[in-house]
This record gives C-alpha cells, structure tokens and sequence, in this order.
C-alpha cells in the first residue's frame, strides 16, 4: 500500500510539473497584435526648394560644405516627401526650445498610441507594461510619465524609460518585454519608438556631422504585444527569437557614432571613419548566435562543407557564403542610408527584390532611427508580401555600436495593411532613389571657387 502511495504520488508530481512547464512555455510567447507608424503633416515636407532655404540660412557653410551636400543628398537615397522638425520648416533651428521639442514627441507618441488602442480594441488601462524609447530628449516628469497621464493608465503599469540607444532601440525594447513575459503572465506591452530632431538639428560645417541633417527625417512607431494565448489567433507575428550585441567594449566602436560638440560649440552626431567597420563586425559577432539557431541545419552542413574544401584548395576565388533566404522570406533592414542597405545587401547575398522594401522606406520617409523596420514592415503589408508562416528577419543597427535582430513568424495572410504608405503605395517601387531634382537645381554649385561669400551672394541671386 506504501509502495502504491508512494508510485502514485511521484505520478502526480510529474503530471503536476509537466503541465506548469507547459503553461509557462505557453504564457512565455510573445505575440504582436498591432503596430502604427507616424506619419506628419504635408507642410512639414523638406522638399528640395525647402532644403535649399535652409542651407542658405547655414551662414557657417562654405563651398566644400556647399558641394559636400549637393553630392551626398542627390546619393543619399532621400526623396523629395521626408519630413522635417517644425523648427527647421518655421526657420528657427538656431533657437530650439523644451516646448517645441515636447510639443514634437507628443504628436508623434500620442498619434500612434491613439490609432493603435482604436485599431486593435484595447483600452490603455489594459496595458502592464510600458516601454519609451526616444534617445535625445528628457523631460520631468519622464517621457512614459507623460504617456500614463494622457491615457490615465493604471498606478502598477510597469514602466521602462530607454534613453541613448539609437536606431537599434525598438528591438531592444522588444528584447525586453520578450523576457517581462516570462514573468508577468497575461499582460499587454506597449512600446514607443522616435527620435527628438527639434533640439539635435546641427548647425555647424563639420561633415561628419552634417551628414545626420541629410538622412534623420521625423518618424516614430508604437507597438502593441501579449503573451495572452487566448489572443494568438488576432496576432500579426510571433516572435521566434532575439539577439543582441554590444560592442561597446571597444574604444572605436564606441566612437563611432557619438553625439558631441564641434570646435564652435554647435552639438550634433559625429559618424567616424570607424563606423563601418564597427557595424561589419557587430553584424558578423550577432549572426554567429543567430544563424545557427534559425537556418536549417542541411544549410549549415552545406556551409561548413564548402568552407572546408576551400580552405584546403587555398582558392582565392568568392569566398563561400551562408544561403540567408533558406531561413527567412523577407528582411527589415534599418534603413539607416544608402550605403548601410547596399552593405547589407551584398553581405547577405540578397537582390534587389529583397532589399526593396528597406530602399523605398529611406525614400519615401528616411531615416527614422529606432521606427525605420517598422515603415520597412509596412511596405511590405502594403504590398502583400507576407503570408502565414513566412519568417522575417528584423536587423537594426545603432550606436555603442550594437547589432539587435529578431526573428518573426507571420501568423495571418491578410497582412495587408497600408498604414502610412496609403497615399502613395501605387508611386511605389520608383525606378532611381536618386535625388535628381537637387542636382537640376543646384549643379552650379560644383562650379564655384572656395569663395564663400562670392558663392552666397551667387545663391542668393
């Protein structure tokens, strides 16, 4: 009888600890249910006569900075309907204040959020867990304290404020409320990420500082997620998994992204020479935990064949590669510039078919740090790209220099949302992201003598 009782309690034990292990992996699943990107008002466009006042209105600018400009816009991969900060449209860059720059934040924040609570039926007093994630601007009360007072959300919100992660930070925060989940069960997150451009407008003639003015354009995201598993069936994605590195250990990863003072006191982001070796290897050290856990593993033999037989034949032909489309579908890329999506782009093995979405997201909005992935997403909705079960690979990039991936599994075919890109998705893709109207107007540029006042007098006329 002892022996029964005692056989009968080990067999309920185990029953008992497997069906808790099978309700925490199924409360630990990270699902998102809604996301929407801001898009700002048509008199905040920077258009190419727009910027072309606002270069004028440079007093500090000379030829080289003149031709600099010229060159590096009409390459940039900017088109002509970005947005710019308020300050800069009104003309008053020189003199940014808290209002202005508070004033920007809430339309952004406060935009998405309403859309994104009406849209997917949740009310704001349902949401645990808060994260904000906008890099150059501080407030008192904080940033997430003025989200809670606006939505009058609940006294035990759990609140995150991520300050100085750059274009990198809607992942991390992703990251973050994936391992919340494993502890608040049944909860709802909600995460915001934008950038303050009113008080970080640059208004030196450093170039490695100048080229931030040309790619950083307004923009933002909220995003909506649970661990509900009664809510799986209205989710858009699952998360599958999330890397992260921080290179920050090194002393030119660590400068080559930095936000500083130039000789004449005027603040802005300095983009060393450093960068893109900083962001080669922060992709390469993320990838080596990534891959091996989301390619298939007929894949990773191949590879590992491949690269074996070419070590031993000291060929110094192509080196082998990773087949990146065996594991995913579809790439978000950070639209961080030209240059970053063409690096991207040749690294990954992917076509132009790929790299689509990312290169009309830096055309039509720029860059719009931490939020761009997510117009990049909404490209591919707009266009019905995405079907059930296909997996897209999420790669971000920002200072420290870090590399943040995840992976997502689309859970529904009608992702088909056109969110911001409604007025324009049928433009869309456009031939050449080169800026032509800017060289139209301004070719004479490349025509003058470092002469400054000379060549301000000739703009002038």
């Amino acid at each position: 009888m002892d022996l029964f009782m005692a056989i009968s309690l080990f067999f309920l034990c185990f029953i008992f600890f497997i069906y808790k292990s099978y309700l925490q992996k199924r409360n630990q699943n990270c699902y998102l249910l809604g996301y929407e990107c801001y898009k700002a008002s048509d008199d905040l466009k920077l258009d190419t006569e727009t910027c072309g006042k606002l270069i004028l209105r440079n007093k500090n600018l000379g030829s080289d900075q003149y031709k600099f400009l010229l060159r590096t816009m009409v390459n940039a991969g900017i088109g002509e309907e970005t947005y710019g900060p308020r300050n800069v449209i009104d003309g008053t860059e020189e003199t940014p204040n808290l209002s202005g720059s508070l004033s920007e934040v809430d339309d952004i924040v406060f935009g998405t959020l309403d859309k994104l609570f009406d849209n997917n039926g949740v009310s704001p007093s349902e949401i645990d867990i808060l994260v904000i994630t906008i890099s150059m601007i501080t407030s008192v009360p904080s940033l997430p304290a003025r989200v809670i007072n606006r939505y009058k959300m609940r006294d035990d919100v759990k609140v995150f404020n991520l300050s100085g992660m750059g274009c990198s930070a809607s992942v991390i925060a992703v990251d973050l409320v994936h391992h919340l989940f494993k502890t608040y069960m049944n909860s709802f997150a909600v995460i915001v990420s934008s950038e303050s451009l009113i008080p970080n407008w640059y208004r030196g003639n450093e170039r490695s500082m100048m080229l931030p003015n040309i790619l950083f354009r307004l923009g933002g995201c909220s995003l909506l997620l649970t661990n509900k598993s009664s809510m799986k069936h209205k989710s858009l994605m699952k998360l599958k998994l999330s890397v992260r590195f921080h290179g920050g250990a090194s002393d030119e990863a660590y400068q080559s992204c930095t936000r500083v003072e130039d000789s004449q006191g005027y603040c802005g982001f300095s983009l060393s020479k450093s960068l893109p070796q900083a962001a080669a290897k922060a992709v390469t050290m993320n990838f080596r935990v990534l891959l091996p856990k989301t390619l298939p593993l007929r894949e990773l033999v191949r590879y590992a064949t491949v690269s074996f037989l070419h070590s031993k034949t000291n060929n110094k032909g192509k080196t082998p590669s990773l087949n990146m489309k065996s594991g995913f579908q579809h790439f978000c890329i950070h639209p961080g510039g030209r240059a970053v999506i063409d690096a991207m782009g040749r690294s990954l093995g992917l076509n132009e078919y790929d790299l689509e979405p990312t290169r009309m997201a830096l055309h039509r909005f720029g860059n719009t740090s931490a939020a761009g992935i997510w117009y990049v997403l909404s490209y591919m909705e707009a266009k019905k790209r995405l079907k059930k079960g296909d997996r897209i690979l999420m790669i971000s990039l920002g200072a420290g220099f870090k590399c943040n991936n995840c992976v997502w599994e689309v859970m529904k075919d009608a992702m088909d949302d056109v969110n911001v890109w409604k007025d324009c998705i049928s433009r869309y893709p456009v031939k050449s992201t080169a800026n032509t109207s800017f060289l139209e107007k301004y070719s004479w540029v490349n025509e003058l003598e470092p002469q400054p006042n000379k060549k301000i007098e000739k703009i002038k006329n």
